[in-house]
């Protein structure tokens, strides 16, 4: 049997797999996900949208109330991956939630390391084809027949954007059931589900601490005159005693506030924009 075979025969087995009712399920999911950035807000992005989108798995497989409350508060955390390829990352935490339901060692920390190691590559991926690509092809076929005044120019771009969009969604959205439901027990009896969850952990910290040094930003316009024509530029000397303090340093404080202080999340950012209008008003940045 050759490789077309194979691949041919692996995917009938999986589709096989996924019975009726985590395929009623699975439409839900991805109805739902068509809204996951409806209630987007900047201390989530579209956690919320995302725990709507797999709570049809949720109140199905966990009857215990307390165990639903935990995989409700799992799963509206902090998300952001392009949604046109985001619900493989949904039906994959679905059906670990699935098998979490049934079995008390399973590890649920390894449900939110999974979902942060695959946002960085699924968006990069995402934003690259139907960002990058696709909406450009589309504009441009759009255009051609908007400049010969052809009314139908919008409907043509919405079809030959919104088309693939749709079809790759919900090809993901099995495919991530899939993957999950063959794969992941197999990873939890070899053992390395646990090695992966703490690769992961490592991965999901880089990515946000990527993001922290470029978009947390403080450049200072202070300059501190020391006589005889000498002048001393306050964010020279920050970077001379350690690049970035002033970010690193907000951005530590403001999640100690908010993971141990439980302050408002909408309230620290108030403090922080009348704070940088301050800075700004007395020159400081």
């Amino acid at each position: 049997m050759n490789d077309t075979q194979d691949l041919e025969k692996q995917k009938g087995t999986s589709e096989k797999s996924i019975s009726s009712t985590d395929r009623k399920l699975l439409w839900k999911l991805f109805f739902r996900s068509l809204t996951v950035f409806a209630p987007f807000n900047y201390a989530k992005q579209g956690g919320s949208g995302f725990c709507y989108s797999v709570m049809p798995f949720i109140d199905k497989y966990y009857k215990d109330p307390e165990k639903k409350r935990k995989a409700l508060v799992r799963n509206i955390v902090w998300y952001n991956a392009t949604q046109n390829v985001g619900t493989f990352i949904m039906s994959l935490v679905a059906s670990m939630e699935k098998e979490a339901s049934t079995r008390d060692d399973f590890n649920v920390d390894s449900i939110n390391a999974m979902k942060a190691s695959l946002m960085g590559p699924f968006s990069g991926i995402g934003d690259t084809l139907f960002w990058g690509i696709l909406r450009v092809i589309a504009a441009g076929i759009a255009m051609t027949f908007a400049a010969q005044g052809n009314f139908l120019a919008p409907f043509i771009f919405l079809l030959v954007y919104n088309v693939p969009s749709l079809w790759c969604r919900w090809y993901l959205t099995k495919l991530g059931f899939s993957v999950g439901s063959q794969y992941i027990e197999e990873m939890y009896a070899s053992g390395l589900l646990n090695i992966f969850t703490k690769a992961a952990s490592t991965l999901g910290l880089v990515m946000l601490g990527g993001m922290t040094s470029s978009l947390v930003t403080f450049k200072s316009k202070l300059v501190i005159q020391m006589g005889h024509g000498q002048s001393l530029g306050l964010q020279n000397m920050l970077d001379q005693i350690f690049k970035g303090i002033v970010p690193l340093g907000l951005t530590l404080l403001c999640f100690w506030l908010l993971s141990k202080k439980k302050v408002n999340f909408s309230l620290l950012i108030l403090a922080v924009i009348v704070v940088s209008i301050a800075l700004s008003f007395f020159g400081i940045a």
